[in-house]
């Protein structure tokens, strides 16, 4: 592995060093200028979208019309079903979801001109399957759930923005009901807002597992075996992902095999979780089969998103400041079939979902008042896309 990272450090360095004089031209956030520097969405804006179809897609977006356009395909050959971007370069991570064979983390160059992307480095995550990253920004450290092994690893990002070493990986046992639960499948990761702890959806284990997390040295530990403080979900639930509510003191966890949205409560500082709320994602009469997909909590914590794969419809809830108990506010179409995931931009006031089957990612416009959604209309077709994620 560090063979492989040496042996690309004079292409890495050459490309990185032209991206940061591009980046500080262009005037981007830095953790002292982010108050006042002027919104990214000043010009459109770029937007990648990771598919099943082993490719990676750009897309141009304009914050202040909700106008998607079409750049094209920018990177092929990996199973690139997962994107997050950097907060402050032009710097994309993808992940490379092989069921049966080791996953990497690949880091691409952004071309803010063109949306082209230039493979910078790649490291391997130790485990099959890698199917969803969290960027710790605090930190620098990427977290890459790999779901066909049941573990979960830590990756470092060197100051460059390049991906480094990987630092720990630490893999689950446990099984559920459900013919998909033979073993643990880690769907996804979360750091806590404390920066103590990751959280881990696995959809085969029926848990919430709870690492500790040491920012410092990038490394996950796992649970303690004696005062386990795993979370445990009802028997063939099938967690998938979460999400934390703005003021850190709860969570909402999404499942997938029985579309439920649950509200946590979170103890920072004994890494526990408590059951808050449980309320079923799909409409009453609905009779197919459930599939809960994405959760997402509103840049100011008032509302929370959810995405229901087996009715095709984007679900919103409105959060109690007080109790973080949540009630309905809408349902409605996602605009095409099998809504996998979406993102909101950075102003709050779209949202960009992505529809599998139909392979459609649509434009939604969000209330900034009561958080409801509006389908513009627009989308570009995609085949099999799965995640979006904007660049600044």
């Amino acid at each position: 592995m560090m063979q492989s990272f040496r042996g690309n450090m004079s292409i890495r360095l050459g490309v990185v060093a032209a991206l940061v004089a591009l980046a500080l031209s262009a005037g981007i956030y830095t953790k002292h200028s982010r108050a006042t520097a002027l919104p990214a969405s000043a010009q459109p804006g770029l937007v990648y979208v990771g598919t099943q179809g082993r490719q990676i897609l750009a897309l141009r977006f304009d914050a202040h019309t909700g106008e998607l356009t079409m750049i094209g395909p920018v990177e092929e050959g990996l199973r690139s079903t997962w994107l997050v971007a950097h907060p402050q370069l032009p710097m994309l991570y993808s992940v490379d979801d092989q069921n049966t064979e080791e996953g990497s983390v690949t880091a691409y160059a952004v071309d803010r001109g063109t949306g082209a992307l230039t493979k910078v480095n790649a490291v391997a995550t130790g485990g099959n399957g890698t199917t969803y990253l969290w960027l710790d920004i605090p930190s620098m450290t990427l977290l890459g759930a790999n779901y066909s092994s049941g573990s979960v690893s830590s990756i470092v990002v060197n100051s460059d923005a390049s991906v480094g070493p990987r630092t720990s990986t630490v893999k689950e046992a446990g099984s559920g009901p459900n013919r998909r639960q033979a073993s643990a499948h880690a769907h996804s990761v979360a750091v806590d807002p404390s920066g103590r702890y990751a959280l881990v959806p696995d959809l085969g284990a029926d848990r919430v597992f709870v690492y500790g997390f040491d920012r410092a040295t990038h490394a996950l530990s796992p649970d303690d075996a004696v005062n386990p403080r795993s979370f445990t979900t009802p028997p063939g639930s099938g967690p998938r992902h979460l999400a934390f509510g703005l003021n850190g003191q709860y969570v909402y966890l999404l499942t997938e095999l029985t579309a439920e949205i649950m509200v946590l409560r979170w103890d920072a500082s004994q890494g526990h979780l408590t059951l808050v709320q449980s309320l079923p994602t799909s409409s009453q009469d609905f009779q197919g089969a459930k599939s809960g997909a994405e959760v997402v909590v509103s840049h100011d914590g008032r509302f929370v998103y959810v995405a229901n794969r087996g009715e095709n419809a984007l679900v919103v809830y409105r959060v109690s400041p007080d109790s973080g108990e949540l009630s309905l506010v809408q349902r409605t179409p996602s605009g095409g079939q099998r809504p996998w995931g979406f993102s909101i931009d950075e102003l709050g006031k779209w949202m960009l979902v992505e529809n599998q089957a139909s392979g459609t990612v649509n434009v939604f416009g969000i209330d900034p008042v009561s958080g409801m959604l509006s389908d513009t209309g627009q989308s570009i077709d995609i085949p099999a896309p799965v995640s979006v994620v904007f660049v600044k």
